[in-house]
Parts: C-alpha cells; sequence; structure tokens
C-alpha cells in the first residue's frame, strides 16, 4: 500500500507554491541539457585547448561521474543542514564553476572545472525532488508537481542538441556552458523569495566513512559500465565494477549498523519504494540505450545534422510530456499498476515498431515508434517517482530522492553500455560480410569498427565505393538497432508485468496526502529552530490516541 502518515492533513498548495515549482524546474532543465550539450562542443573545444583524445573522453564523463557520484551524500546532507540552504549553495557553486569552464584555457582546467560542476549539480537534483515534497503535501497536487519536474529533465535533455547547435552557429563553444551562470542567478534571487526550509531536526552527524563508501560504491561502477561501452567487454572495466559492488556490500552492512545511517536502508522494505526503483531503473536501461542508437541512426544513417536530429527528437519529448502530465490526473480513479503497467504496453508497441525501421526511409517509422516508447513511458516516470517519493517519510525525503536520481544515472549509464554493445556486435558481425570489394584497407578497418568510423571513412573515397560503404554501414547499424529494439521490447513487457503485479495494491490518495509533519517544522515548512529536537520531548509532543 502506498504509505501516508497520520497526522497533520495535507495542506492545499498556494499561487506562491506554483511559482516555487516554476524555480524548482529552472535547474532541473539546466542539468539535463548540460549533460547532452557539450557532445556538439567536443570538437570546436578539442581544436581550441588541444585535448586529446583521452582528455576529450574526461572532459565528457567526469561531470556525469561527480554528479551520479555525490547524489547520495548530498540528498542526505540536505537533510541535516537544510534542502534550500544547500541547494542555494548548490546554485552558486555551479554558476561560478560554469562560467571558469567556458572561459577555460587548457585542457586540464576544462577538466577540473567540469568536475566541479558535477559535484555542484548533485546538491541541486535531490534538493529540487526534495522540496517539492516539503511545498506540496496534498496528493494529487504533488502528483502533478512531480509529473512538471520530470518533464522539465526530459525537455533539457531534448533540448541539448537543439540549443547547443544554435549556439555554436554564431558564438564560441563556451556559450553553451555559460547557459547557466544566468538560471542560477535567478534560482540565488527567488529560491529565498519562493522555497521553504526544511532539515531533519533528529539528524545527527554525516558519517565520513559512508561517504567515502558511497563514492568507491558508485564511481566504480559508473567507471567500469562507461569503460565498457567504449571498448566492449574487457578485464580492466569488469574488475573496476567488481570493486565498486564489494564496496557496495561494505556501504550496506555499515547503513544497517549505524543508528544515523548515510541511507537509511528500511526504505527497501516498503513494498512500493523498492518496486517503484527497480521499475524506474530498468526503464532507465533501455530508454538510455535506445536514445544512443536512435541519435546515431538520425546522424549517420539518415545523415542529418546535430540540430536538424534535436528538431526530430521533439516530437518524443512532447510525447513524454504528455504522458507525465496526464497521469496524475488519472492516478486518483486509476490505480498506479494498471496507469504504469498500461502505459509500458504502449512503450512495448512503440520498441516492436523500431524493430521494423529500414536503412532507407525509415524515419517516418523510426519517430513513430520513438513517439510511442515516449508517450508510454511517462507515467512510469511521473508516478513512479511519486511512489518513490511519496513512500517516504518528510525526513527521509532527501534520501529517497539520491536513490531515485543514482538509479536513474546509473540506468542510463548501463542502457548506453549495454545497448551500445549490442549495437556494435551486430554491426560489425554485419559488416565483416558487406564491406564492399576494392575498399581500401584501411577505410574498410575504419567502417568495421563503427557506423562514425564508416561515414568518416567514406569522405575519403570516390563517389562509387563511398556510396557502396554507406550503404552497407546504413544497413548493418539498422540490423544493430533492430536487434537492440527487440531487447527493449521484451524488457518492457516485462516491466509492465511487474509494475501489474508489485503495484496491484497501491493506491494514490483521491484528495489529501496526510503527513506527518516532523519535530521542529513549522505549518509552512520552515524549521523551527526552538522546537525540542530529542527523541523523547517529540515523543511527549504527540496527541494521545
Amino acid at each position: 500500500m502506498h504509505d501516508t502518515h497520520p497526522g497533520d492533513m495535507g495542506q492545499r498548495a498556494t499561487r506562491r507554491s506554483w511559482f516555487g515549482l516554476a524555480v524548482l524546474g529552472l535547474p532541473t532543465l539546466l542539468l539535463s541539457l548540460d549533460q547532452s550539450v557539450l557532445y556538439l562542443a567536443l570538437p570546436h573545444l578539442s581544436a581550441d585547448l588541444g585535448a586529446g583524445s583521452i582528455e576529450s573522453l574526461w572532459i565528457l564523463d567526469i561531470y556525469g561521474f561527480m554528479l551520479a557520484g555525490f547524489l547520495v551524500t548530498m540528498g542526505t546532507l540536505g537533510d541535516r543542514i537544510g534542502r534550500r540552504k544547500l541547494l542555494l549553495i548548490g546554485a552558486a557553486a555551479f554558476g561560478v564553476s560554469t562560467v571558469a569552464a567556458a572561459y577555460s584555457d587548457s585542457a586540464r582546467m576544462l577538466i577540473v572545472t567540469r568536475a566541479a560542476m558535477g559535484v555542484a549539480g548533485a546538491t541541486l537534483m535531490p534538493s529540487t525532488l526534495a522540496l517539492i515534497s516539503n511545498v506540496f503535501h496534498d496528493a494529487k497536487q504533488r502528483g502533478v508537481a512531480i509529473a512538471v519536474w520530470f518533464s522539465c529533465l526530459m525537455v533539457g535533455g531534448a533540448l541539448g542538441p537543439v540549443v547547443g547547435g544554435a549556439l555554436l552557429e554564431y558564438f564560441w563553444w563556451g556559450s553553451v556552458l555559460l547557459l547557466g551562470a544566468p538560471i542560477m542567478a535567478l534560482l540565488l534571487v527567488l529560491g529565498p523569495i519562493l522555497l521553504p526550509e526544511y532539515r531533519d531536526p533528529s539528524a545527527g552527524r554525516i558519517d565520513l566513512l559512508s561517504v567515502l563508501l558511497s563514492l568507491l560504491t558508485v564511481l566504480p561502477i559508473i567507471y567500469g559500465i562507461k569503460e565498457l561501452a567504449y571498448d566492449g567487454w574487457t578485464a580492466e572495466p569488469l574488475v573496476v565494477m567488481s570493486a565498486g559492488v564489494v564496496f557496495g556490500a561494505v556501504f550496506v552492512t555499515r547503513q544497517h549498523r549505524l543508528t544515523e545511517p548515510l541511507v537509511d536502508i528500511r526504505l527497501f522494505r516498503t513494498r512500493t519504494f523498492s518496486a517503484a526503483l527497480v521499475i524506474l531503473l530498468f526503464g532507465s536501461v533501455t530508454t538510455g540505450g535506445i536514445y544512443l542508437l536512435v541519435n546515431l541512426y538520425l546522424q549517420m544513417v539518415e545523415g542529418l545534422s546535430p540540430l536538424r536530429t534535436g528538431l526530430w527528437l521533439l516530437p518524443s519529448t512532447l510525447a513524454i510530456v504528455v504522458g507525465s502530465m496526464t497521469a496524475p490526473a488519472l492516478a486518483p480513479r486509476v490505480q498506479p499498476a494498471y496507469l504504469i503497467s498500461s502505459g509500458l504496453a504502449v512503450t512495448t508497441f512503440g520498441y516492436l515498431l523500431l524493430t521494423q525501421v529500414d536503412p532507407t526511409g525509415g524515419l517516418p517509422l523510426l519517430v513513430t515508434g520513438f513517439v510511442l516508447a515516449f508517450l508510454g513511458a511517462g507515467p512510469m516516470g511521473a508516478l513512479g517517482t511519486d511512489l518513490v517519493v511519496g513512500s517516504a517519510s518528510p525526513e527521509q525525503a532527501g534520501s529517497a530522492a539520491s536513490l531515485s536520481e543514482t538509479g536513474n544515472h546509473l540506468g542510463i549509464a548501463i542502457g548506453i553500455a549495454v545497448m551500445g554493445s549490442i549495437g556494435t556486435t551486430v554491426y560489425r558481425d554485419r559488416i565483416d560480410t558487406t564491406v564492399p570489394d576494392g575498399i581500401a584497407a584501411d577505410a574498410a578497418e575504419a567502417a568495421r569498427e563503427n557506423v562514425t568510423g564508416a561515414v568518416t571513412a567514406a569522405e575519403g573515397l570516390p563517389a562509387g565505393p563511398a556510396a557502396q560503404l554507406l550503404d552497407a554501414a546504413a544497413t548493418a547499424f539498422t540490423h544493430g538497432l533492430n536487434t537492440a529494439a527487440y531487447i527493449g521490447a521484451g524488457l518492457f513487457l516485462t516491466l509492465a508485468i511487474v509494475a501489474a503485479v508489485s503495484l496491484r495494491e497501491t493506491r494514490m490518495p483521491a484528495d489529501e496526502r496526510e503527513t506527518r509533519m516532523p519535530a521542529g517544522e513549522t505549518a509552512s515548512g520552515v524549521a523551527d529552530e526552538s522546537a525540542p529536537t530529542d527523541t523523547a520531548a517529540r515523543a511527549a509532543q504527540k496527541p494521545t490516541e
């Protein structure tokens, strides 16, 4: 059952609350946009800064590494020092680091500043999601607010290629990074006015060993997954990931023993929380992987520019926004299990359409399938996130939000590695037998590596052989996309069944969310420093039954 807490009834949101949601949407949109926008600028900044291949990879990846690695810590830190306070500190740090990154004069400086952006970004994501649970106590309004938040997450990622492509047409590569400065400045001005403060007055000091163990868990796993995506199934990333799993086991063991853990493992005892988190994780795995392959299809097979690719991806983004915003309106009347599983069935059908895409003339079917896939994923993202955060008490909201975000980033990384590897394996098996005779050895070798290599190699060939090589590469890559789509369809069908079974007794409250107002928090959501904070005092304040 969906957890509710007896006590104070949920309060309806005010106009100020909705303005506060708009403020919370700003960093959410920016962070997802910032993860994709730099890919377009990479050729420009590499030439300008003289970055080698290894440095270029670190420029791209260090942001995501640090963001994913610090999410768990920052989510819990916000519960202790104040979620609004941490959000504003992170906004200031992100604004400064993004300006420094935009004006970097060396590859090393850009790597360092991107790392700082990642750490600052880790303070923003769980804080925005946790604050929504503090601002919106009514269940229906909270569901709509989380759907808006989730839509900002999706829109930001889709706008990255569009905005980045437009900026690079007229400005230097640093302009794509400077987007963060005015948005963070606006957050710093409006945040203290529109957002309430919340902290758990009973929370103790952060266990620094747990922080270290969480980093030693997440960072090696993310790094190993990224290396698998780049280099295939080699020993080094598997060893690194195994080390992360071992540290993860130690981390979980320590959380069980601590009286004030960094992550409250008891959250996983709630069936709704665990089921929703698993569905979100594996949904991110499939979505992240297929997004990469569709993006490559549009650019390498259809020959579209990054800007036009981004425009063709916008309909799918609009679809997931529609699915996300429709789900909360239906949730009071339809069980979440049916909404989520029905949506995932639509996504499954969309993936089945992707299995039929051809290397020539496949654009209409690709876009249609992708739109249906994202439309069906909307209820999963919006309601799943709501169930994860809503299953936790107000004191645990930061921890729950950080686990949700960590699972999302981990899922996307796994999806890119696994789906990318599947697509590459099928591509190489196919291209080995279809490379035209008479192609120069170096061009043929480049084509066998990946579809990008084939497109680059074709630029140096005469028109006839170039067209033959491009046709062979397009056919091989499309077969890889079809295969990955079959696997994705199977996974989403499985998730639909899991949602229908595991969430069948879960209900979304029809009118109000009953919440337990934490000790030390006033009705406005601001912590009262004078309130008693010890357990005995809080117990004495509880009304007798």
